[in-house]
This record gives C-alpha cells, sequence and structure tokens, in this order.
C-alpha cells in the first residue's frame, strides 16, 4: 500500500464506492513502491500486444468496502487482457478520479511473460489477513 494513500484515506481523498480505480502494468524498469504517489508511464508497458497505456478500470466487487472484524476491506474483480502478448514485473493501483493517486504497488515477483493468450491479475481473498486493500 502507498504511503501517500494511507494519509489520503484519512483526508477522504478515495472513495470506493464512487470513484474510478485503474491497474497500469509495468515492466522490469519501473521504480514503484510505497513511496510512489501518483500513477507514472514512466516503465508502463507500451501500447501494444493487447496492453493499452494506463491500464484497465478495476470494479470493486460487490458489498465492499465492508469490515471483517474490525479490519476494513476493499475487494476488486479479476481483470485480464484477452489476446495479450507482453511481459509485465509489476502494477499500480490508482484513483483515476482524484488526480491519478497511487493506492497501490504490485510486484508479481518475477517478470511474467504471455504470449497469444489471457494475462489476468487475480486478487487474493477479501479477508482481514488477504484483501488487497486493507485498514486494521
Amino acid at each position: 500500500m502507498c504511503s501517500s494513500f494511507k494519509e489520503e484515506v484519512l483526508e477522504a481523498v478515495h472513495n470506493f464506492t464512487s470513484h474510478t480505480f485503474k491497474i497500469a502494468l509495468y515492466d522490469n524498469t519501473a521504480t514503484l513502491n510505497a513511496s510512489t504517489t501518483v500513477y507514472t508511464s514512466t516503465g508502463e508497458l507500451a501500447t501494444s500486444g493487447g496492453y493499452t497505456q494506463t491500464g484497465k478500470p478495476l470494479t470493486v466487487s460487490a458489498t465492499f468496502p465492508k469490515l471483517d472484524g474490525t479490519t476494513a476491506i476493499v475487494d476488486f474483480d479479476n481483470v485480464s487482457w484477452a489476446s495479450a502478448s507482453f511481459t509485465a514485473r509489476g502494477a499500480l493501483i490508482y484513483n483515476s478520479s482524484a488526480s491519478n493517486k497511487a493506492v497501490a504497488v504490485l510486484d508479481f515477483g518475477s517478470d511474467k511473460t504471455v504470449t497469444s493468450s489471457t494475462f489476468e491479475v487475480v486478487f487474493p481473498t477479501a479477508d482481514a489477513a488477504s484483501a488487497i486493500v486493507r485498514i486494521a
């Protein structure tokens, strides 16, 4: 989770019930981390091979945000790129309704390559221990 996002939540910048959140894919040259504050095209995959720069909109899963015990959680539906041919190392979730402010950086752990197939980002279980966005 991006550090700026944590502060912005307390400032009411992000609204998971009405804002548009997007996910952009990056190659291994990107320098995304907890200090990332906004969407950047530096290191983002080029528009080709089934990918379009600025990424894809995310859908907040039905019934979210919600509490799981005392932890607030948000879940997104999985997102995919059909007929894709590219290599991605990670992703950035950002709020395109709020000046492209960064929410979370995803590191895939290694380069993930797809050739003429579907590339899918699968979000973890939506619970207090694993949800992609959680505030305990």
